[in-house]
């Protein structure tokens, strides 16, 4: 059973018990030093050593924290209400690019809506632009083509937590009266989409994919999705996602991979790019903490952006690290992550992190830019080298100067996410102390009630080190990086996915291949701060050439619609 009062009350008696008991105060002058053992390290979380006389004064100041503690937990703090300080992943001297306004995309002509609905659920957003304009669908059609998918196929992934079906029937029949009228949004107009269900919409249900939030109703409209309604998008799901952004385990089964029944989609973008792999939705917006969408994009073989961190808004969404959350969309291809990317991108008066930058996307010249290559981690020995390997090759033919580069660090850069899940613990503090946590499906050492209740072990003054470390980080990074216009990488290789998570660096993760069980494999475009568009051209440039993004999982690209 939990000790309600707080696990901060349980640490401080059993150190002080483990120290004081039998001894009475020391004269300063002559302090016995106290050798520790096991036991002394199960109890004493810091890890330092204080003499009986020391432990005395800790005591005394202690009875005023854990007043203030149970001061702070009178009051409940909702999961949006981030702290005070915000983090800035801008190095010393960086200049944010300015505002260059919205990319003018190019809508193709003369586009015909294909005989097979298959075809139909695979094709690009600017083909289906191309259809709308052309009059060959109507954004009502559509919506009902993708909402009778998603309809079929959840049974077999899992990847629905609730249809929004009489809201986007109804935004679809607007969108279809302002093309009537003359009126057009852009390229996104009329256009159906899904979004992972961590993102809060009226009237249906925010679950965070937990059992202990199944029923929960936010009446908010998450910003992310002001901007694709404003863009003329039609939201049709909320997609699951593994409780509380981990994995792809929620409170009702397990997502699984279109390529692979068997096997689980990964997370925790789990249902976001399940559904896009198998043309379910024509995109999907997930998030990232650390590999939240570079996991199931390369699961499900899709292709997904991690925006630079401060580039996208979060509000309306669930909290799990205020300093290291960042919004992406998933899709088949790296032109449309440009397009979602460009319309979901930008001011937000409800979210204080974003910082105003622009996006200055266009074709370009490999031969052009200064590429690097994460030397080190391409040698080494990993599931994905044949594969990553090709893909320099290819890069190579297509006119890349590849120079080798070395992204590891001295600093402890594994050891600095516990940063997440202080920041986690927080975030979920009333869930923990509530013994709610229990109505998790996880529940083993690694899942989140046992690292909320590890992390609230963490002194504060290791959480402040951990961030000064992580000032470090940015700047070594930015070092790196200013010499680059873009650093290819093994999805996973070295430390180089955490540190990124942590420094704000934005990513383009992108299908690059097959393994011989069939599972699929990605390659990582990495970018400076802010610069998602050089990222982003490179990685279409590769697709054009090698065309893995067009490849559909047999299980759903094979019956007749």
């Amino acid at each position: 059973m939990k000790n309600l009062p707080g696990i901060n009350r349980c640490i401080t008696a059993c150190i002080i018990l483990f120290f004081m008991s039998g001894c009475s105060q020391p004269e300063q002058e002559s302090r016995t030093e106290l050798r520790v053992d096991s036991t002394y390290f199960a109890m004493n979380p810091m890890d330092i050593d204080f003499d009986t006389y020391e432990m005395e004064m800790i005591n005394n100041a202690l009875g005023e924290y854990i007043e203030s503690y149970r001061q702070y937990r009178e009051i409940h703090i909702p999961n949006s209400v981030m702290p005070a300080l915000h983090f800035d992943p801008l190095p010393r001297g960086f200049v944010v690019p300015p505002e260059s306004g919205p990319v003018q995309w190019k809508i193709p002509g003369g586009i015909a809506k294909p005989t097979s609905g298959i075809d139909l659920g695979f094709m690009s957003i600017p083909q289906l632009a191309g259809l709308l304009r052309e009059g060959e669908v109507s954004s009502v059609e559509l919506t009902k083509f993708y909402l009778d998918r998603l309809k079929k196929h959840d049974p077999q992934l899992h990847c629905v937590i609730s249809l929004t079906e009489e809201y986007a029937l109804a935004y679809a029949a607007k969108m279809d009266a302002e093309f009537a009228a003359g009126k057009d949004r852009g390229i996104l107009h009329g256009i159906p989409y899904g979004i992972k269900d961590l993102f809060a919409f009226p009237k249906y249900k925010t679950t965070w994919g937990a059992g202990a939030f199944s029923d929960q109703q936010l009446d908010v409209k998450a910003g992310v999705i002001t901007k694709l309604e404003d863009a003329g998008a039609v939201l049709i799901a909320k997609l699951t996602l593994g409780a509380l952004a981990m994995g792809d385990v929620w409170y009702a089964d397990t997502t699984r991979n279109p390529w692979n029944l068997k096997q689980g989609s990964s997370g925790s973008s789990a249902g976001s790019a399940a559904a896009t792999a198998a043309g379910l939705v024509p995109f999907a917006i997930g998030t990232e903490t650390y590999g939240s969408i570079v996991s199931p994009s390369t699961r499900c073989g899709v292709t997904g952006l991690r925006p630079t961190y401060g580039r996208v808004t979060r509000s309306g969404a669930m909290a799990l690290s205020w300093s290291m959350d960042k919004a992406g969309p998933i899709c088949r291809s790296a032109k449309d992550c440009a397009i979602v990317f460009d319309a979901i991108r930008g001011a937000d008066p409800d979210d204080p992190t974003l910082i105003e930058s622009g996006f200055d996307y266009k074709e370009i010249d490999l031969s052009d830019l200064r590429i690097g290559y994460f030397r080190r981690a391409f040698e080494s020995d990993y599931l994905f080298r044949k594969q990553d390997r090709q893909t320099l090759r290819e890069l190579r033919k297509l006119g890349a100067q590849l120079i080798p580069v070395d992204l590891e660090t001295d600093l402890p850069v594994d050891a600095m996410t516990q940063l997440l899940m202080a920041e986690a613990a927080a975030a979920f503090d009333e869930l923990t102390r509530s013994n709610r946590d229990t109505l998790l499906v996880r529940q083993g050492e690694y899942a989140w009630p046992a690292l909320f209740r590890a992390a609230r072990f963490m002194p504060a003054v290791e959480y402040i080190q951990a961030n000064r470390l992580r000032t470090m980080l940015i700047e070594d990074y930015h070092r790196i990086f200013k010499n680059f216009d873009v650093i290819v990488t093994p999805s996973f290789g070295g430390t180089q996915l955490p540190a990124t998570n942590m420094t704000g660096h934005p990513v383009v993760v992108v299908p690059n291949g097959v393994m011989e069980e069939g599972a699929r494999t990605t390659i990582s475009f990495l970018g400076n701060l802010f610069d998602e568009a050089t990222i982003l051209a490179v990685a279409a440039k590769y697709q054009e050439a090698t065309g893995y993004d067009d490849e559909r999982p047999p299980l759903f690209s094979t019956e007749q619609e």
